[in-house]
């Protein structure tokens, strides 16, 4: 009972410790901060270490949840610089891309051609090449733009596409494009010219040629092209051989300059191509504009705020709109839906910004688009496959044309956050426009009709991307936006968690620090009231044969001090001091302590052995005497 009397008494020494005046009882003031950072009156390094990195934890944890330094790091390794994530990946993709091939191989040309019946075309295929893409001759520009070419290497995959040795029977295309021209030219000419054909290359002066799916693709040998090939001028001079895809192969002329990243809202968009900023086979806007994807790279959704990106292939002779239509997942990833915008083939009657494509000629009908400024002049023309999404009367003249939206249709899987794109085809069918040339009789080439006829169709593009793109994508828009947060949270709930932790250690040891210091504080206190009992009253209160008594005192302004001088002293017999009882003495000690001590020190005194007495007794003593003295 007497320590907790000591807890009840006294802020003195933590008023010391802290440099405080001393507080009054019910003084409710908060304890001061440099508790936390002070021990025992001294600076605690590791403590105050601790309390700043828990201070910088939190603050930092505030910072990061209102700043989006995730998006910082991830448009970083997006932007296309010599080191970045996305430039290894843009340079050399290692994705497989393939490109299928199907041809419409005319099973009744003889009947087309001299019965008038109706075209029976069999698809066959696909005809499987990989392709082999990388970019080359790269060169980085001042203006956030970055420069290079294609190189491009089609290998044939037999294990997946028909068989390529087998005879296919498709349009005349040389022969056809020349006889198209022929109303508007001298028509003895072109009939001097077929029928020279028709003597020195018998078979290559048909409206239909037999072909293998080999030869058609990457080129066979034709006198027309040949000689188009020394004759044309040159950069408008094509291959000297017919192939569909002929100038796939190896690098391509075409110098491309994107847009590298610095500012996303254009990420991946055309720059310019061969040194211009718009399309030379177009004279009008929209048509030549040439701000599009090649189809690496997209600007993100996010940034742009648009349901509308661009494609550009040099095969499409234009960019192509593609519209966002719903989210999905692909392999764990969310990622939009694009496809074609329903206007980008519509009639110009419709929509109007397609007529720039008509060049002074009557505009087609909807579901086509003119490319024959990209190849040559020829009258080509695309569509999707099978006319898909076209207009229903140019499926009339043929048999086993069977549109179908999920093979024939044109999409793209865009991740929204960093426009890349995980899964993408580019579906397109190349048409010959044939007008009917009456003059030329050879081989009875005056008897096909004004057609569009359908040659073959194309789909390219990539089923995934690699892993380790697909784990940057991962990591970056499906672990990160609940990583990010998560860290932000933690760090703030981490910080304030050390915080309260020291505070209240550090409280609880200030708390018993300051007790304990009052204790102490008590007890010296009680040494000092002590002292003026051995000095005063030392002969009332232990018993001894002979003792000494003070004869004369200092003043009574200084009764418990060591230094007080004692003048003389006297013998005194045990008798004559101490002739009571015990009783007697221990009733005068109380009566002594009662008038002289506080209520919480008197008690402490009553009920204690006096230790504290007799230790100050010993030291303030003027006479040595035996320690057997005070037993």
């Amino acid at each position: 009972m007497g320590h907790k009397q000591y807890l009840a008494v006294g802020q003195s020494a933590r008023n010391r410790l802290f440099g405080l005046t001393p507080r009054i009882s019910g003084d409710k003031r908060t304890v001061p901060l440099n508790m936390l950072i002070s021990q025992q009156g001294k600076i605690n390094h590791g403590r105050l270490a601790v309390i700043m990195f828990s201070i910088c934890t939190v603050v930092l944890g505030i910072i990061l949840s209102f700043v989006p330094w995730l998006d910082y790091i991830i448009f970083r390794e997006l932007r296309l610089w010599n080191g970045s994530l996305s430039y290894s990946y843009w340079q050399k993709p290692g994705v497989v891309r393939l490109t299928k091939v199907y041809i419409f191989n005319v099973t009744n040309p003889q009947g087309f051609i001299e019965n008038g019946e109706k075209p029976k075309l069999a698809e066959v295929g696909p005809f499987v090449y990989r392709e082999d893409m990388e970019k080359v001759n790269i060169k980085f520009h001042d203006n956030d733009t970055v420069t290079f070419q294609h190189n491009k290497i089609l290998r044939f995959v037999p294990e997946l596409s028909a068989d390529m040795t087998q005879k296919l029977v498709v349009p005349n295309i040389p022969l056809l494009t020349v006889t198209s021209f022929s109303p508007n030219l001298v028509g003895f000419v072109f009939n001097l010219l077929v029928t020279g054909l028709a003597i020195t290359y018998k078979d290559r002066a048909k409206p239909f040629v037999h072909v293998t799916a080999e030869e058609l693709v990457f080129g066979y040998n034709d006198p027309l092209v040949t000689l188009a090939h020394y004759f044309y001028p040159k950069g408008k001079r094509p291959n000297s051989q017919m192939g569909l895809l002929l100038a796939r192969n190896g690098t391509l002329d075409e110098v491309s300059t994107i847009y590298s990243g610095q500012k996303m809202d254009r990420f991946g968009y055309l720059d310019k191509v061969n040194g211009l900023d718009h399309l030379p086979h177009w004279k009008d806007k929209p048509c030549n504009n040439i701000r599009a994807s090649e189809g690496s790279f997209f600007p993100p959704r996010s940034v742009t705020k648009s349901d509308t990106v661009y494609v550009y292939d040099k095969d499409l002779c234009r960019i192509m709109p593609l519209k966002y239509r719903r989210e999905i997942y692909k392999d764990g990833i969310q990622a939009g839906v694009y496809t074609p915008s329903s206007s980008t083939f519509e009639c110009a009657d419709i929509n109007p910004d397609n007529k720039c494509y008509c060049e002074g000629e009557q505009c087609p009908p909807r579901g086509l688009q003119n490319i024959s400024p990209c190849q040559y002049n020829a009258p080509v023309f695309l569509s999707y496959p099978h006319f898909f999404d076209a207009d229903p009367n140019l499926l009339e003249p043929f048999e086993g044309l069977k549109p179908d939206k999920k093979r024939h249709e044109t999409y793209f899987y865009i991740q929204d956050k960093i426009g890349v794109p995980l899964e993408g085809f580019v579906r397109v069918q190349m048409n010959l426009k044939v007008n009917r040339a009456p003059n030329i009789k050879v081989n009875n080439i005056h008897k096909f009709p004004d057609i569009m006829f359908p040659v073959m169709w194309i789909e390219e593009g990539i089923h995934e991307v690699t892993t380790p793109i697909w784990r940057w994508i991962f990591l970056a828009t499906t672990v990160g936006p609940v990583a990010a947060p998560a860290i932000s949270y933690s760090m703030i709930i981490i910080g304030l968690s050390i915080l309260i932790t020291v505070f209240v250690r550090a409280y609880k040891s200030f708390v018993i620090g300051q007790n304990s210091i009052e204790i102490v504080e008590l007890g010296r206190e009680t040494i000092r009231r002590g002292s003026t009992l051995i000095v005063h009253g030392s002969h009332r209160l232990v018993p001894r044969d002979n003792v000494y008594q003070p004869l004369n005192r200092s003043s009574p302004s200084t009764p418990s001090s060591c230094d007080s001088r004692l003048h003389e002293l006297k013998s005194v017999s045990r008798t004559e001091s101490f002739g009571h009882s015990l009783d007697d003495l221990k009733r005068g000690r109380r009566d002594f302590v009662r008038s002289n001590f506080s209520d919480a020190e008197r008690e402490t005194l009553i009920r204690s052995d006096n230790s504290f007495i007799l230790s100050e007794h010993r030291h303030c003593r003027v006479f040595k005497l035996p320690d057997s003295y005070f037993s």
